[in-house]
């Protein structure tokens, strides 16, 4: 597997427009010791190929959504009825961005 040093840190840290301290490069350098180390003891796990990857770690059951049901949609003058400001048939909004 792939050794890290400072040196790349560092590199990848210019890359994306910042700095640490040189002891939070130790800390950051350790942390990926722990990472490179746990992903080789998964990797000697000769059984893991038969589990399906996971997303999210429990099964949640959504039941609290209602069944998505058609309705007749609202004509235009109903949707502009209560609108403000109108402007060619849509409704008008103040500008964002200048």
């Amino acid at each position: 597997m792939k050794k890290y040093d400072i040196n790349v840190l560092k590199d990848a840290a210019n890359r994306l427009l910042f700095d640490m301290s040189d002891e939070e490069y130790e800390t950051l350098l350790n942390e990926f010791d722990i990472i490179t180390k746990q992903m080789l003891v998964l990797g000697e796990n000769e059984s893991i190929d038969k589990y399906e990857p996971m997303t999210f770690p429990f099964e949640c059951a959504t039941s609290y959504l209602r069944e998505d049901v058609p309705t007749k949609p609202l004509s235009r003058e109903e949707a502009l009825r209560n609108a403000n400001h109108k402007a060619g048939g849509q409704i008008k909004l103040p500008k964002v961005v200048q």
